[in-house]
């Protein structure tokens, strides 16, 4: 690894210094916590998903923690930052949201789409459907809407199984990643330490330590405060006493566009309205954000020449945000953006190599020993045992997958599960070691169904084993930056597993009983659930007797896939050989793929952290700073959509509902 891109990393990677000393955070508290986000927290986040399309994140992670650092103080005990952290992590795990349409509440919110997702299918394709995806519209489990059936067997059985084999092959996969990339390549994972130092910030002010931690902790809560009451508690309580929500700021953007487009064709363009792009802009590093803001200006100009010499013949005049977006991604950057990703992962192989080759020929063992030892008390698992778990989880998989459409030929969920699963988890994994931001190569499920000649619509429904488990290296470094045995976590996953399936299925269930989803009384599922069916079954009816192909061949672009590749190889050598920050060319695949709306923020908090900010306090504590500030900032923003919420929810079940 060239000497520039070491320090670039090694100045991240120090931050947060990893503790001498590890304690194992599991205990009678996190039992507690459990119970309390599954029982307590779970509900509200499936109303927030339904009714806003929005996941309580930070709102129960934060909340849960604040409330629980303060009953132990007021019982004269103390809550360390390794049960903090493992707090954090099931509030997280228990209200994570699910796939496009913005549910969370756990594993029975798939069912609840997939039943939705069948009733929606075009013509006869409803019959084509099979039973354990979900029942047949007409069945007294649907009309009923209850999972309490015999219907539902087939479902909950597959549901259960894959629940299961995912769970497995992530946790084992990330581990292994994890070894590879944060023991073995020291990337720096810039994200990891707002959460770590979040968590250590609260322990200290439950041991009634004021320390600089927790006072920045304290101001990124007020200023998140501040904005959360302009930016999500007035649309949120508004909209439950109005027919319309009134919004200071547009959520989640200022739309441009189609003011724009007369000089600008093809270019989507509009600022974010969300402070936390800007805040988060102080965290990333500098040179990663300048590459974003590079990609952005790069696709500003690109795009208009592509229109004009009719290389983009999907844009259409009149085009807001997401629909130009999407027609630049179809018609050049999708596929560009797979010959970048595999550049990344190219980097990736020859790097470590070369690592491992110069620490082995300087007598380092770190550089010959690979997957070996891990860090003294920290509970680490045996690679070769993690890697043998993906393997049986993947084996499992593949024979779920091979009952349930025995058809479909077994060579792609061979290479699905074996080959591909590996090799982009290690992409992923990279940029977000490198970059903090998910990257995942598009269209590879599309892409193989379609070519492999298969006719039905099942196999789009099937568990198969294609996953992208990459940034979930990222939660074992911010396991090891608290301080906390890896073997609490697994404590945490075996605990929380039975909780959410209990709580999903008793409040999925409630929720379903009580209102037809989607309705009137859920406007979000109004709104969407639609448009998301529709663009679903559009590729769905792509594998069916003349189903249509013409996205997807237009979206298919060889030459510049070779293009994208050659490009960021070549810039990384170019920057390695003039000795520039080769952080710029990461950022620059990473911006890409986003919105100019987002990355102009970030590039903006970025250079006011970078030229104003660190000079005003000093580069020391600028470098310690915006981590916590913005674990802070999330914290608030979480407490005034927890506030709100509560509100909205205590007006519904006081409300009168016509019948």
């Amino acid at each position: 690894m060239a000497l520039r891109e070491t320090l670039e990393l090694a100045e991240y990677r120090s931050l947060m210094e990893v503790p001498e000393e590890f304690e194992d955070g599991f205990g009678w508290q996190t039992v507690i916590g459990a119970f309390f986000i599954g029982f307590v927290m779970m509900p509200g986040s499936i109303y927030l998903g339904l009714v806003a399309g929005q996941t309580m994140g930070p709102a129960a992670e934060w909340t849960t923690i604040i409330l629980f650092t303060e009953v132990a103080r007021r019982s004269f005990a103390q809550l360390s930052r390794q049960q903090i952290y493992i707090l954090y992590y099931i509030a997280g795990g228990l209200t994570a949201m699910y796939g496009a349409v913005s549910l969370s509440g756990g594993a029975f919110a798939g069912l609840i789409w997939a039943q939705f997702l069948r009733a929606a299918a075009p013509g006869d394709l409803i019959d084509q459907v099979p039973n354990w995806v979900a029942p047949h519209p007409d069945s007294a489990a649907i009309t009923g809407r209850t999972f309490a059936h015999s219907d539902w067997i087939p479902a909950i059985t597959v549901l259960l199984l894959t629940q299961v084999f995912s769970r497995v092959a992530w946790f084992s996969l990330g581990y292994s990643l994890f070894r590879l990339l944060s023991d073995g390549e020291q990337l720096p994972f810039p994200l990891a330490p707002i959460t770590a130092q979040g968590a250590t910030a609260l322990a200290e002010a439950s041991h009634n330590e004021e320390t600089w931690r927790w006072r920045m902790f304290s101001i990124g809560s007020m200023i998140g405060i501040g904005f959360g009451m302009i930016y999500l508690a007035v649309p949120t309580l508004t909209g439950a006493v109005l027919i319309q929500p009134v919004s200071i700021l547009p959520i989640p953007w200022i739309d441009f566009t189609q003011g724009t487009e007369r000089f600008l064709p093809g270019v989507p363009t509009g600022i974010g309205t969300n402070m936390a792009s800007l805040m988060l802009g102080f965290v990333l590093p500098f040179w990663m954000v300048v590459g974003s803001f590079l990609a952005a200006v790069t696709t500003t100009i690109v795009n208009p020449i592509a229109y004009h010499t009719g290389h983009l013949p999907t844009w259409r005049p009149g085009m807001e945000t997401t629909r130009t977006a999407w027609a630049s991604q179809i018609d050049i950057w999708l596929s560009w953006g797979v010959g970048t990703a595999f550049a990344v992962a190219g980097l990736g192989v020859y790097k470590t190599v070369v690592e491992w080759k110069e620490k082995s020929a300087a007598g380092d063992e770190s550089g010959s020993r690979g997957f070996g030892r891990g860090v003294p008390g920290r509970g680490d698992f045996s690679v070769w045992l993690m890697l043998g778990l993906f393997f049986v989880a993947t084996t499992g998989y593949v024979i779920l997958c091979r009952r349930l459409v025995p058809a479909f030929p077994m060579v792609f969920l061979i290479v699905y599960g074996y080959i591909w699963t590996p090799i982009q988890s290690y992409i992923n994994a990279r940029m977000v070691g490198l970059t903090g931001q998910f990257v995942a190569i598009p269209m590879i499920r599309e892409a193989t169904f379609i070519l492999s000649g298969y006719k039905g619509v099942d196999i789009w429904f099937a568990p198969i084993p294609l996953g992208n488990y990459g940034a979930t290296v990222q939660r074992f470094r911010e396991i090891e930056l608290t301080g906390n045995r890896f073997t609490a976590v697994l404590k945490a996953e075996l605990l929380m597993f039975p909780i959410m399936l209990v709580t999903s299925f008793l409040f999925w269930g409630y929720v379903w009983r009580l209102q037809p989803i989607p309705s009137v009384y859920y406007p979000y599922a109004q709104k969407m659930w639609d448009y998301q069916a529709i663009t679903q079954w559009v590729w769905f009816s792509s594998t069916t007797e003349g189903g249509h192909q013409e996205i997807f061949q237009r979206a298919i672009k060889p030459g510049l896939m070779v293009g994208g590749l050659v490009m960021g190889l070549g810039a990384y050598a170019m920057l390695n050989w003039l000795r520039l920050p080769v952080m710029t060319i990461y950022g620059w695949i990473r911006g890409v793929g986003m919105l100019p709306h987002f990355i102009i923020l970030q590039f903006a908090g970025a250079l006011i952290g970078r030229y104003y900010l660190r000079k005003r306090f000093g580069e020391e504590n600028w470098r310690r700073w915006p981590p916590v500030l913005y674990a802070g900032f999330t914290c608030g923003m979480g407490l005034v959509a927890m506030l709100a919420i509560a509100v909205v929810l205590i007006k519904q079940s006081i409300t009168q509902m016509p019948f």
